[in-house]
């Protein structure tokens, strides 16, 4: 690059950096805060502390700290420092280095880039020097029953850091803030106090300490005094009286802070308290004060919780009792934090337009509101709005808006920028470099766009260029947003030449343009200013020459030519630059010499001035400290530096002012000279000389060291101290350097000699000067020095006396005297020490007067140690209970001693009487104990009473210990109303009764059945239960509900029970529906009623059918016979009884022709009771289908398959018309058609022949596929013609008679008839035109009215027919063929219709519901071929496409039996005799519903001290039926979850047991609906023992669980196993799927999970016992994820990618099982498994999974019994979490689970297929229990993409997999063979009812679920109807769909079978015909199915 283009770009940068020209859109944004400071920071000096700032922009802000009036904040060494983060330092420090103007200052953070600054809010910092303080807690004098309040004074320098954290008493209580409750007799109130609720006596022998903590430092305290209460019993009325202030009383507190409002006052009667707050507005200016949850009222303190804005305001309190009332005002005022927004935060406003910000601000109080731009407040802007009517460009920048009150500020930041119309000048057109001839006039352009408008100005050689007589500027705006300026030379002279420069230039910036213009002629130098630079600093210099052409230009300096140096550079252009410019080597003239070709030269001169800029010479006080007094001088000289210099100085960068006494002399221009004549210490600091000239300037600092001798701040003087006080002597003194403190003691009793004291005992130490002696004594009397001292002159001492004083004392300082109500007493008291020493006597704390109450007499006796003093008393009362104290004084002190009187009477009446426990005879009573009137209780009293007995006749009583205070009251009657009260008794005599507590005592089973129970059924599937409650007398509690059992009459199975809701309205009767019952069956339904403890006996079993049902299979052997040719007879048989469901009333024979019976208006029906009947009125000769169905009084039956029957031939009818026509003058010819009905076969047509003269007929026969006849040989005459046709019964009817004449002359005729034409689509069609005629007639035809063309389709034949092939639906019309000849012509027209597949119906929706779509088809009008029927396809937005038939007629269908909230599409297409049509176009639509929605915590849960009952009836269902929930819950500090169920029932109430009382737990309810499922997870809190809540859990714990869990390894590691085990399943997958190709394709294999390494050595035993792996049971999935299921078998072929369907008949159905009875214990009672019993297993069961074991076969214990055997209980199978807490081990041999469902079947001696691999061996084999299929519930599948299934996300939990083991494989030929059908989850069943031949008298024992239920809530129910379906209530053991059924689908064509074609390997009919043999002869036995217990887990 060569020097001119690096000359350009060193000119760019510098315009660019200079006028901000950029080449891109502006990206900078204004500073804002990312962190900004707290309003107060306080800390303590032992701590120190680092306050945050940091802020964004573009550029990234500078961070600064500034004090409050704008000062930068500097760096204190030690004390404060700035760091270059942003952050400001206070490090810990001393005490002794506390400065306020550091630790006691406000600071404020500043922001700041280049588009503008930011300051931060208030920093208000405060550093507390750590200070000894102590609490004290004083005494507080109340009257008996009032409230009390101590309060835990501390001194007010540590008052706003210190916190109460709890109150504690000398018996060991800890009262802390918000526990115990508001109705606790002690109550810590927010603000610290302690409330005393009702005061009694024994409260005055407790005594009252507070614990602090100091919120800084951490450090907590006791306090150093206990306070105590001084109770007095009050002796007449008087009015309350307060002990504050009644004036106002302000308050101010924090918003969400807890506070209370004191009203402390005393009265007796004790007063009433209410509080009101004053309203404005309101009538009576004030409103009583609502109470509630947050607001309470103890005694006459308010207590307010999470304080709000709205709570401030004024309130009164009104204390009143009889005597009087007194008042006090409280205005209170909640602050909330202040907080701004400012809208909008950032505006862009165009140059000249308004700009508007408007400031949010929000808290409480606000006092005043201003704004600040960059950093400074805008005078007078203090509104919430700040307009800006005229933007300028100096207006842009940061704006904030500060709100502020008397505690804190707040401030919000907004920005202001320029709006992009702020266009910086953009040159749009200039000049060129041009050489020119002198003379002519030039003209130079330049225009130049911006907003706003630039302005052109032109300067030549760097000088500005103005009008004159030959340059004139014209400047133009042809635009608004554009400026062209001229500028015009006249008559260009040589001179004019030069570098000429365009500028446009506005307040955004600017833009300029530079050429020259080079005029020929003789070189020339313009004249060039003086030139003043910097030394140090670059010089340019531009040669200003003209002339043309140039050939050099060079620089001159005292005759050398530059350059002379390497500092000298000259570029072509004439620039001369020199680097770093030196006075005396640069200063002086330059010459610029410019020359040309011919010799020619011009030279031009400037002067170049060098300045130089002051230097100071360094300078400094004396290198040592100077003392005080000491003159301080110092010299400031500037050395180097043009004239004339300014020189200052400054203190700290503050002027020196007049008043620090410091002396400024100006010895001359450059020399200062400062001086302090005597110094102090405050002119130790930092001076600055600064000096300035034309150049720059300079400054140096200098540090003043001042040393001070110490002097005093608390001098020591001479102290008295009383004896065993603490003593603390201050000594105080400051100086530089700091001075030292010390103690020293006089060895004498006079002064002079000292020593140092030692303080390296306990009792006596020096602190900071302070001399401390803690118990001082008269050993510690005597002269003390306190010395201070730095090394500054000679120091400070002070000498002080200290004397101790020994005040009065007493030996024993407190002891107990008792005496009995109305009995006298006499106190006494021994005081040694000093004489004189006065007695005097207070009563609690109050001076005794004896002339106040003559009761009192006092007695003093003088002792030779000191003083005895007697106070007698008289007649004692109670209020003569008190703490006597007699004080003894002398001149020295005092001291006092205390007896306790006690005076004795009997006790106060009990309180606080509740229960503890009851049951239905016995109840557990506490209660407080009483006032024991000063005397032991001996013993208490329970009286009790029915609750309509009397106190006087019908009293019991239980006598119970004194010291007790709880006790039990047996043998009462169960639901029984008591009364209870309770007396106590001491030694002085009996209480009154306390008042009376009613008690209703526990419940036990109802001992009646329901009464008259009826049932009548619905309809066929449902029977209507109603009965009436037992009599009253037999309930034995609260009916909750009943159990209603019903079962096949004829069986003597269990009942199955359906739990009811007991009904509170006694005017109605109970009832029940019981469905999905057997069609007119016979059923026994019992009632039994329940209450919490259990149900009652059964009622009578009362029978009943449901109603007739219709018919399920055809009337048998039907058969059809043809009678005549109009009757058909038809006979039949009965359908099979079992079949009927229902008396057959008749039958119904449904006949139509054949071709018709797509349309039912065609068809008709015969009703008959008989076996046979006769169809007459039949069309002869046609073929009819014909059906029939049996009905019942519940319906039609199923219609038999039709069958179709001919009726016979009859003779025809006549040919439907006939034509003669002249075909020559000899013949006629004659054509007809065929008879409208022919009744039969055409055998013949016979056509006959009469000459019209004569009777002659003659008759000729033609054949039936011959429709005309040619008669020749005719005379000319006229002739008659008529036709008929034959069958093989005989001929018909004739024709109509047709007569012509022969001619000569034969006209042109059609011997073809009009017709209609009927042809189907794609078919070839012929159309005759026989035309006849002499000449031969021309023939043409015409198609839909056009000409024929001949076309590959359209062909005309040789007889005049018209030839179509492959008929399309455009061929249909009119078709015309017309004949002529000279004479005469003729027409025929026939009409053709295409019969084609049916066009697409127009479907469109008319509703949903939420299992329903209805639609509406529309079909289109043009069709020609009947619709016989539509076919509706529908299918889920992931399942297969389903289809529907439905009839012709049937326009609107209802699509049922959908799932609810589900997506699906639909279509439609009809079909004809043709074909089907083509599909309409696919509608989206969806039924109604949604998945389920959590409901709110506090509606859902209800939390007790052991339980939490879920109403399950809050969520909301969307809709859709809710089909279970999941419930799960664990410890919060747990990270396992512990299933409850995975199936509960929805409706009603449901209960967690065994939890943990006052702990945290989290809850987990999933709730599924066919829409979906939800997931709401809770976290609630167990009450504690006492009913009470307990505190939120801390942050700190949430960080521990993380960090356990992260930490927890049994987490980790099986996270990390199970993702390497996933690694090298899909590599064995991926091996076998290579080697394992040689399975048969039909066979579907699954990918399956298994973990072989929880198996074990465990499959051993499995495979003995014959275990087979059931599906697991996994909670439901979450949407979009892959969930293996069991593998689906099929029968045929493999169809892949299908869709359950449940509405087709499953492949598997229901096993029938014997229902089972709960197992009995040796009590009666019933077991049921808690969450705990399951410990133990988890070593052999996988996490929810579930599973089956087998119990031993007989095979296996041939000594087992048969019977026995199946009298085991069948189980049903339960999914259960993991447990961490199991190991293995066995479970309890009497576990037995509380519901049945099905059950895994034994097939005996069943065949077990084995691979080819080892020889064939048998054993039994078992249906898996996936395979049985509660039908009520039944859920669609989806194939998995990987080969196994997967379920949609709203499926039933235990559904979703299964597993495979590969032993378990080799057992039974193949993986476990599932279908592709769901098992729904068995819902929690509550325990069944007592079992038949229990006695249903007897009390069961109180039994509870640990997961299903608690007291307050219904046992649980029996078995479900859901249950029906699979149990043994059937008359035969095997239900619809056998297993043998189920083995072929196992066992044919399984991928671990034989190899198809191997030796061994049976053929498929083999292995039927061997199942159906085995199981035939030995699957039932007695009719029913053999059982075997499974186990629950």
């Amino acid at each position: 690059m060569d020097v001119h283009k690096w000359i350009k770009l060193v000119i760019f940068g510098i315009l660019s950096c200079k006028f901000g020209i950029t080449s891109g859109d502006d990206i900078t944004s204004g500073p804002v805060f990312l962190t900004e400071p707290r309003n107060r920071i306080d800390f303590s000096n032992t701590t120190g502390t680092v306050i945050e700032c940091a802020a964004t922009g573009n550029p990234q802000p500078e961070i600064i700290w500034v004090l409050q009036d704008g000062t930068k904040v500097s760096d204190v060494p030690g004390l404060r420092q700035v760091q270059s983060s942003g952050s400001l330092v206070f490090p810990p420090f001393r005490a002794e280095d506390y400065r306020q103007e550091v630790h006691a200052q406000t600071y404020r953070c500043k922001g700041t880039n280049a588009v503008g600054t930011i300051v931060s809010r208030d920093v208000q910092v405060r550093a507390v020097v750590k200070q000894l303080y102590q609490a004290d807690v004083g005494i507080e004098y109340i009257i008996r029953g009032n409230a009390a309040i101590l309060k835990c004074s501390y001194p007010s320098f540590v008052a706003d850091f210190i916190i109460v954290e709890s109150w504690q008493t000398d018996e060991g209580d800890v009262f802390v803030p918000n526990e115990g409750g508001y109705d606790s007799k002690y109550l810590v109130l927010p603000s610290g106090e302690l409330h005393i609720r009702d005061v009694t006596p024994e409260d005055g022998f407790k005594t009252f300490r507070c614990r602090t903590k100091h919120r800084l430092t951490g450090e907590t305290k006791l306090s150093a005094t206990a306070g105590r209460l001084v109770i007095t019993e009050p002796i007449t009325s008087s009015r309350p009286k307060l002990s504050m202030d009644s004036e106002t009383v302000t308050k101010t507190k924090a918003r969400t802070e807890s506070f209370s409002l004191l009203c402390p006052g005393q009265a007796y009667p004790p007063p009433v308290y209410r509080w009101y707050k004053f309203i404005d507005g309101q009538v009576g200016g004030k409103l009583p004060v609502k109470l509630d949850d947050r607001v309470k009222q103890v005694s006459g303190t308010l207590i307010i919780r999470d304080a709000k804005v709205g709570d401030s305001g004024k309130y009164l309190c009104v204390v009143n009792n009889s005597v009087g009332g007194e008042s006090v005002e409280t205005i209170l005022t909640v602050t909330a934090p202040l907080s701004a927004s400012v809208e909008p935060a950032s505006q862009t406003a165009e140059y000249g337009r308004p700009a508007v910000f408007t400031c949010n601000p929000e808290g409480n109080p606000i006092k005043s509101l201003s704004w600040y731009k960059d950093g400074k407040a805008l005078p007078g802007a203090n509104e919430s709005v700040l307009k800006i009517e005229s933007v300028k460009k100096d207006d842009k920048g940061m704006y904030q808006c500060f709100v502020r009150n008397d505690h804190e500020s707040a401030q919000f930041t907004a920005e202001l920028k320029l709006g992009g119309k702020f266009d910086p000048p953009q040159l749009l057109s200039t000049f060129p470099e041009r050489t020119i001839q002198p003379g002519p006039t030039v003209s130079l352009k330049c225009s130049a766009s911006g907003n706003p408008l630039p302005e052109i100005t032109w300067e030549i050689d760097g000088k500005r260029i103005t009008n004159t007589d030959r340059y004139q500027i014209n400047q133009l705006t042809p635009s608004a947003s554009e400026v062209v300026s001229f500028l015009n030379i006249s008559s260009i002279t040589t001179n004019d030449g030069g570098l000429y420069v365009c500028k446009a230039s506005s307040k955004v910036g600017v833009s300029e343009h530079s050429a020259r213009q080079n005029v020929y002629g003789m070189p020339f130098v313009k004249s060039m200013e003086k030139m003043s630079i910097v030394a140090g600093e670059t010089m340019y210099i531009n040669c200003p020459y003209a002339g043309h052409p140039i050939d050099s230009i060079s620089w001159e300096r005292g005759g050398r030519i530059l350059p002379i140096n390497k500092r000298q550079q000259i570029y072509p252009n004439g620039t001369l630059v020199v680097e770093g410019v030196q006075r005396n080597a640069d200063q002086g003239s330059y010459t610029c010499v410019v020359k040309s070709s011919p010799g020619y030269s011009a030279k031009g001169t400037v002067e170049v001035q060098v300045m130089v800029p002051p230097v100071i010479s360094t300078f400094s006080f004396s290198d040592d400290p100077l003392n005080l007094g000491d003159l301080a001088v110092v010299q400031c000289s500037v050395v180097k530096g043009d004239s004339p210099v300014q020189l200052s100085w400054t203190f700290y960068g503050q002027n020196i002012s007049s008043e620090m006494a410091v002396v400024v002399n100006k010895l001359s221009e450059r020399i200062s000279v400062l001086s302090i004549h005597s110094v102090a210490s405050g002119h130790s600091g930092d001076y600055t000389c600064g000096a300035r000239n034309a150049a720059g300037k300079a400054q140096h600092t200098a540090t003043l060291i001042v040393n001070v001798p110490p002097r005093w701040i608390i001098e020591p003087t001479d102290k008295a101290f009383a004896q065993g006080s603490e003593a603390k002597i201050e000594c105080k003194a400051d100086g530089f350097p700091k001075p030292t403190l010390s103690w020293k003691r006089a060895t004498g009793s006079t002064p002079g000699d000292y020593r140092d004291i030692k303080t390296n005992s306990g009792t006596v130490r020096v602190e900071d000067g302070t001399l401390t002696m803690s118990n001082i004594q008269k050993s510690s009397e005597g002269y003390y020095l306190c010395e201070a001292s730095n090394g500054i002159g000679a120091g400070l001492s002070a000498v002080i006396y200290v004397s101790v004083q020994a005040p009065p004392h007493f030996e024993i300082k407190f002891r107990n005297q008792t005496a009995r109500r109305n009995e006298p007493v006499v106190l006494q008291c021994e005081a040694k020490g000093e004489k004189p020493i006065g007695i005097l006597w207070n009563m609690n704390n109050k001076r005794l007067e004896p002339k106040s109450d003559n009761r009192y007499t006092i007695r003093e006796e003088i002792l030779q140690s000191g003083v005895m003093s007697d106070l007698s008393i008289r007649k004692l009362d109670r209020s003569d209970s008190a703490l006597y104290t007699c004080v003894a004084t002398n001149a020295f002190g005092s001291d006092d001693t205390s007896i306790n009187l006690i005076v004795q009477e009997v006790p106060e009446t009990p309180s606080g009487l509740k229960v503890l426990d009851k049951s239905g005879r016995v109840v557990q009573l506490q209660w407080t104990a009483p006032y024991d009137g000063n005397a032991p209780i001996t013993r208490y009293l329970i009286e009790y009473k029915l609750i309509k007995g009397d106190w006087n006749n019908d009293i019991e009583r239980v006598l119970v210990p004194g010291s007790a205070t709880v006790a039990g009251v047996y043998n009462l009657r169960p639901s029984t109303n008591y009364h209870f009260r309770l007396i106590a008794e001491n030694e002085v005599g009996a209480s009154e009764p306390s008042s009376t507590v009613t008690i209703v005592t526990a419940e036990e089973v109802p001992s009646g059945p329901p009464r008259g129970v009826k049932v009548e059924a619905l309809d066929q599937s449902t029977l209507k239960v109603m009965w009436k409650p037992p009599s009253r007398e037999h309930w034995n509690g609260d009916i909750l509900g009943y159990y209603v059992g019903y079962k096949l009459g004829s069986s003597d199975k269990p009942f199955l029970f359906e739990t009811v809701e007991f009904n509170r309205d006694h005017s109605k009767e109970h009832s029940l529906q019981i469905n999905n019952l057997k069609t007119y069956t016979e059923y026994s339904v019992v009632v039994q009623a329940f209450n919490k403890v259990g149900a009652g006996p059964m009622s009578e079993e009362v029978i009943q059918f449901t109603g007739e049902g219709t018919p399920d299979q055809p009337p048998q052997d039907f058969t059809c016979a043809t009678l005549t040719s109009t009757t058909i007879g038809v006979s039949w048989s009965s359908p099979p009884l079992a079949n009927a469901n229902g008396v057959i009333k008749g039958y119904k024979v449904i006949y139509a022709p054949a071709k018709l019976w797509f349309d039912e208006a065609s068809k008709d029906t015969k009703i008959t009771s008989q076996s046979e009947t006769v169809l007459h009125g039949l069309k002869k000769y046609t073929n009819y289908s014909i059906t029939i169905l049996a009905y019942t009084g519940g319906g039609d039956g199923v219609k038999a398959t039709p069958m179709h029957c001919y009726t016979e031939q009859d003779v025809p009818d006549a040919p439907q018309s006939v034509k003669a026509l002249q075909m020559s003058p000899e013949s006629i010819l004659i054509s007809w058609l065929s008879p409208e009905y022919p009744n039969g076969i055409i055998t013949q047509y016979t056509v006959y022949v009469q000459e019209a003269e004569r009777e002659e007929i003659r008759s000729h026969r033609v054949p039936s596929f011959q429709l005309s006849f040619e008669a020749s040989g005719l005379k000319e005459d006229r002739y008659n013609f008529w036709v008929t046709a034959s069958t093989v019964i005989g001929e018909g009817e004739q024709s109509k008679q047709v007569s012509i004449s022969p001619s000569s002359r034969v006209p042109a005729k059609i011997a073809s008839f009009d017709d209609k034409f009927t042809v189907n689509f794609k078919d070839d069609i012929k159309l005759p035109c026989q035309a006849v005629g002499i000449p031969v007639p021309e023939l043409q035809w015409r198609i839909k009215g056009s000409a024929f063309v001949p076309s590959d389709r359209h062909r005309l034949l040789p007889d005049g027919s018209l030839l179509i092939r492959e008929v399309s639906r455009d061929d249909a019309g009119e078709y015309s063929c017309s004949v002529e000849n000279p004479y005469g012509q003729d027409t025929i027209s026939h009409i053709l219709t295409v019969h084609a597949p049916p066009s697409p119906p127009a479907v469109s929706l008319t509703s949903s519901t939420t299992s329903s779509i209805s639609i509406k088809l529309k079909p289109k009008k043009e069709e020609t071929a009947p619709i016989y029927s539509y076919i509706v396809h529908y299918k889920p937005e992931f399942g297969e496409w389903e289809q529907i038939q439905i009839a012709n007629s049937q326009l609107e269908y209802t699509v049922e039996g959908l799932q609810c909230g589900q997506k699906y599409q639909l279509y439609a297409s009809a079909q004809n005799t043709i074909g089907t049509g083509e599909g309409s176009e696919i509608i989206h639509t969806r039924t109604k519903g949604s998945g389920p929605t959590k409901p709110e915590a506090s509606k859902f849960l209800e939390p007790s001290s052991n339980s939490v009952t879920l109403h399950l009836g809050t969520f909301s269902d969307g809709g859709c039926p809710m089909l279970y929930f999941v419930v799960e819950y664990k410890i919060r500090s747990s990270s396992d979850w512990t299933l409850v169920t995975n199936s509960l029932k929805p409706g009603g109430n449901f209960v967690v047991l065994d939890l943990a009382p006052g702990s945290w737990y989290n809850l987990k309810v999933t709730a599924h609906n066919n829409a979906g499922f939800a997931v709401a997870e809770y976290e609630f809190a167990t009450l504690t023992v006492t009913g009470a809540t307990i505190a939120p859990a801390s942050d700190s714990a949430n960080n521990e669980e993380i960090l356990k869990l992260l930490m927890n390894l049994n987490l980790i590691v099986p996270i990390c196993a199970a993702i390497l085990v996933i690694i090298a399943a899909i590599v064995v997958i991926i091996v076998l799927k290579r080697s394992n190709n040689h399975y048969p394709k039909d066979d579907m294999v699954y990918s399956q999970s298994v973990n072989h390494s929880t198996l074990g050595k465990q499959n051993q035993l499995r495979d003995e016992l014959g275990y087979i792996p059931p599906p697991n049971r996994k909670l439901p999935p979450v949407p979009g994820n892959n969930y293996n299921t069991v593998d689906r078998i099929k029968r045929g072929t493999l169809r892949s990618h299908a869709t359950w369907n449940p509405r087709q008949k499953h492949m598997y159905e229901e096993l029938a099982l014997e229902k089972g009875t709960l197992r009995t214990l040796p009590d009666g009672s019933h077991l049921y498994a808690r969450a705990g019993d399951f410990a133990g297993m988890e070593d052999e069961i996988a996490p929810y999974a579930t599973f089956h074991l087998l119990g031993f076969r007989e095979e296996m214990d041939p000594g087992l019994p048969s019977g026995q055997m199946q009298g085991m209980n069948p189980q049903q199978f339960q999914t259960m979490p993991h447990s961490s807490g199991m190991n293995g081990g066995q479970m309890d041999s009497n576990f037995i689970h509380q519901r049945n469902a099905s059950q895994s079947m034994p097939r005996q001696q069943a065949h077990l297929a084995v691979a080819p691999q080892r020889p064939a061996d048998f054993g039994p084999q078992y249906d898996d229990p996936a395979n049985c299929e509660d039908p009520g519930y039944q859920y669609a599948q989806t194939q998995s993409q990987y080969g196994g299934q997967s379920v949609t996300y709203d499926q039933p939990s235990d559904a979703y997999g299964t597993r495979s083991n590969p032993s378990m494989r080799r057992s039974v030929g193949g993986p476990a063979a599932g279908t592709g059908r769901m098992i729904l989850p068995p819902y929690p069943e509550p325990p069944a009812p007592p079992t038949r031949g229990i006695s249903q008298q007897q009390p069961t024992n109180n039994y509870v679920n640990s997961s299903m239920y608690s007291s307050n809530q219904f046992p649980p129910p029996p078995p479900s109807t859901a249950d029906l379906s699979t149990s043994s209530n059937n008359d035969s053991g095997i239900t619809e769909g056998s297993e043998p059924d189920n083995d072929r689908d196992q066992l044919i064509n399984r991928g671990g079978l034989m190899k198809p074609g191997s030796r061994d390997a049976l053929t498929t009919e083999e292995m039927r015909k061997l199942i159906e043999k085995n199981e035939a002869s030995n699957h039932v036995g007695n009719g029913l199915t053999a059982m075997y217990d499974t186990v629950n887990v």
